[in-house]
This record gives C-alpha cells, structure tokens and sequence, in this order.
C-alpha cells in the first residue's frame, strides 16, 4: 500500500501546486533547521528561517513543474530552492552594503567580481551553503572543490568579505592580520577561484 508521504510526492510531481502547502506543513521542523544550519550569522540578525521558508513556498509555486524533471526526492528539491532563497537574501541585504563609496571597491573587483556576476553568484552559493548533495550546477562544485584548496584562511576570508559584507579592514581585525595581509589573501583567494571558474 502507498504511503502518505509517496502519495504526496506523487502528486507533488503531477503538478498538485495544493500538495506544496501539505508538504511544507508536514516537513515544517525539518526544513527551518536546513535554513536555519545554512545561515550566515549576519543574514540570521536580519531575517528568520521562517521567511526564508515563505519565500520557498511561493518560489515552490512558481517551479513546481520542475520537480517532474528532476530526478531527485522531493525533500531535495525543497532544500535546493531554499538555498537559492539564501542566496537572494545575501545578496539584497549585504550587496549594496558590500559595494558602497567606504569599501575598498576597485582592489579585488577584476576579473567579474561584481554583486551579481556569475562567479560572485557561485561563490556565494558555495560559502552560503557548504554541502554538495543538492547542487546540480557543475560549475559550483568546480569552485567548492577551489574553495576547499585555499585552506581555513583563505575560506574565511572570503566568507567575511562577501557573504558577511565586512570590509578588509573589518575582516582583517577578525581575523588578527594587517589589511594588506588580508587584501593579498583575497586577491590570490579570487584569482584562484577565477581559474576555476574560467576552466569550468
């Protein structure tokens, strides 16, 4: 006999738009601890996990016929959505933020580092959302697996710089090293991720 939870993913891939408040209700607790595991500490002071889960449902609604072409479970393709949903956060909360006249802006803005280029895209995706197991885009696990090679360091400044939207001067005192130091380490962080993505 059928399970409820089959029947519910089969109706979630038949299209069933009804099906997606069900799913959601049902895998509620599951789904804000995914968000919740996958938020930077600055995003988490400004939105809740409980937005985020807003969004993905009416995101849900608009891409619901995706999940018939994908071969995936139904709980995967949720979490998916819910990283692109961070991602969107990131990048209307801190962009300006991250761009604006008091930052050092020309320094590491070569080579298609702005707000909204793809490898900033990436990069984002990748230092928002750590794990593998639901990206389906090749290139982004190109520069996870780039990310990885830079070490702690490198990583972490990164993830400040962009996804935190803190200045080198910023980064730098977290991190206890110069602003020069910290201007090196990203400038050879991004140019080794550019590598990467350029080879993708």
């Amino acid at each position: 006999m059928e399970s409820t939870s089959d029947a519910l993913t089969a109706r979630l891939r038949a299209g069933d738009t009804a099906a997606i408040g069900e799913y959601l209700e049902s895998h509620r607790l599951q789904l804000l601890a995914y968000i919740d595991r996958r938020m930077s500490d600055a995003l988490r002071s400004r939105v809740e996990a409980a937005d985020i889960l807003q969004e993905l449902a009416l995101d849900a609604l608009h891409r619901i016929a995706d999940l018939a072409d994908v071969n995936r479970e139904a709980f995967g393709w949720f979490c998916q959505l819910a990283e692109h949903r961070l991602i969107d956060a990131h990048r209307k909360l801190f962009g300006a933020q991250k761009r604006s006249a008091n930052r050092e802006v020309g320094f590491d803005a070569p080579g298609g580092d702005a707000p909204h280029s793809p490898l900033m895209n990436l990069l984002i995706a990748s230092l928002t959302s750590p794990s593998q197991a639901f990206s389906r885009d090749q290139r982004q696990i190109q520069v996870q697996a780039a990310l990885e090679s830079l070490g702690e360091s490198g990583q972490t400044a990164l993830r400040l710089r962009y996804v935190e939207g803190l200045s080198t001067h910023e980064v730098a005192e977290q991190m206890g090293k110069s602003d020069v130091a910290v201007r090196v380490l990203i400038s050879r962080s991004m140019a080794q991720l550019r590598t990467a993505f350029e080879e993708s």
